[in-house]
């Protein structure tokens, strides 16, 4: 199976121009950033849309999705589909992989495990300069070697983006995910730093890049490569695994199939999907998804953003559809999921009157990092009326859910109580 090409070595930062920024766009430099002007740039193609690559794939309601979406399950977006909270509702800790949502830059690839290998590269590895003499693992290479369960989340960094406009106002840019950007596996694989140890791995690493096997991301005429997202060597030899199995089952085609990264606690995009090759390197790397996207931008940041985005913040949801309704005089139990990347959830305060009031929900399961914990609450509602249910959870980090989120122009990161609406007749 043939990978992109390595990039060629890092110039000089004062040769930066614009040839140099084009060539970073195509994923043949390495490079700091981009100007102010050209970021902005960036960011108004990329929310006019994408281009989809020439991937095969198998028929789906969702160009590029292979799996079923029942709209009773999903909420289509775009190159993408969201899991609606209501049909999560007594599916237990894990997410079903029939139900959990779908996140694609451009199309699932659909891949032969038996033909697919891969390449740990670059100037990190000892006796490796380059790609031309790269260390390849096959699919039974991988299952050969010591294996690791974990249950961990992964969600979407954009998860809840919609929440910025609705309840707070504010103009941000991407797919308008509400809650469902996000689902829970038990993941079972090798742990990278096994394999990078296995490759030869050099005193002098100090960045690890896992690339995609889907096709190049096409955003406003310019062709950004295959997604790829640095690690610094310090988290890749810590918990991030290459996994191949998701609650059982060989990783489904949309899930990554046959191997795919994951990267508990952080953002999304660190969780790389068909994982086809992993540069080591000696020295810091650049992509345009820890440069131009993944971090963030606003009045409240830097004027070149943040650092880029790595752990998940605090959220809650509602296993229940917006605009649910409950009969008076009845008592009813609310359900719902938080979850943090700072560490477990360790409390969940519930409002049925709007926020005027709290109390504390029943936790189902006992704390844990990297995986949500389900609660529930008894209520009984007096009269009829129209009303918001809130939940506000808190970690083991003592970090609680805020009222209100930093807005950002990319719409990352919302952590703030969501208000969730509902009627009782």
């Amino acid at each position: 199976m043939s990978v992109p090409a390595a990039p060629p070595g890092r110039h000089d930062e004062t040769d930066y121009d614009r040839r140099r920024l084009r060539q970073w766009l195509a994923g043949e430099a390495r490079a700091d950033g981009v100007t102010r002007r050209r970021l902005l740039t960036l960011l108004a193609a990329t929310a006019a849309g994408t281009a989809l690559g020439g991937t095969r794939t198998a028929r789906a309601a969702v160009p590029g999705i292979v799996k079923p979406l029942p709209p009773e399950w999903f909420i289509e977006r775009g190159t993408n589909a969201e899991t609606r909270w209501d049909a999560l509702r007594g599916t237990g800790h894990h997410t079903p992989n029939e139900l959990f949502f779908v996140r694609n830059h451009t199309a699932t690839p659909v891949l032969d495990a038996d033909d697919w290998r891969l390449r740990l590269w670059g100037s990190g590895l000892r006796g490796t300069p380059g790609e031309d003499r790269p260390v390849e693992f096959g699919y039974d290479d991988l299952r050969a070697l010591p294996a690791v369960t974990r249950t961990a989340f992964v969600e979407c960094a954009g998860n809840g983006r919609s929440f910025y406009t609705t309840q707070q106002g504010d103009t941000v840019t991407g797919t308008a995910w509400t809650l469902g950007a996000i689902g829970v596996a038990r993941w079972r694989g090798v742990r990278l730093g096994d394999v990078l140890r296995r490759a030869g791995l050099s005193r002098n690493a100090v960045d690890v890049q896992p690339r995609g096997l889907d096709a190049e991301y096409v955003s406003g005429g310019e062709n950004l490569g295959r997604v790829r997202r640095p690690l610094p060597l310090v988290k890749a030899l810590d918990d991030v695994l290459l996994a191949y199995e998701m609650n059982g089952e060989p990783l489904p085609y949309d899930h990554g199939y046959p191997v795919r990264v994951l990267v508990p606690s952080w953002v999304g995009i660190a969780s790389i999907k068909w994982v086809g090759d992993i540069e080591v390197s000696a020295q810091p790397l650049y992509s345009p998804w820890n440069t131009t996207f993944y971090r963030l931008f606003g009045s409240a940041y830097p004027e070149d953003g943040s650092a880029p985005l790595t752990r998940q913040v605090t959220k809650s949801a509602f296993e229940l559809a917006g605009g649910a309704t409950f009969t008076a005089g009845s008592t009813h139990v609310l359900h719902g999921r938080s979850w943090s990347g700072a560490g477990a959830v360790a409390r969940v305060d519930v409002s049925t009157d709007d926020g005027a009031h709290w109390r504390p929900a029943r936790l189902h399961d006992r704390p844990r990092a990297d995986t949500w914990t389900r609660w529930s609450l008894n209520w009984r509602p007096d009269a009829p009326g129209a009303t918001h249910l809130l939940a506000r959870a808190t970690d083991t980090a003592d970090r609680t859910q805020p009222d209100i989120a930093v807005p950002n122009a990319l719409g990352y990161l919302f952590d703030a109580v969501v208000r969730h609406p509902v009627s009782v007749v």
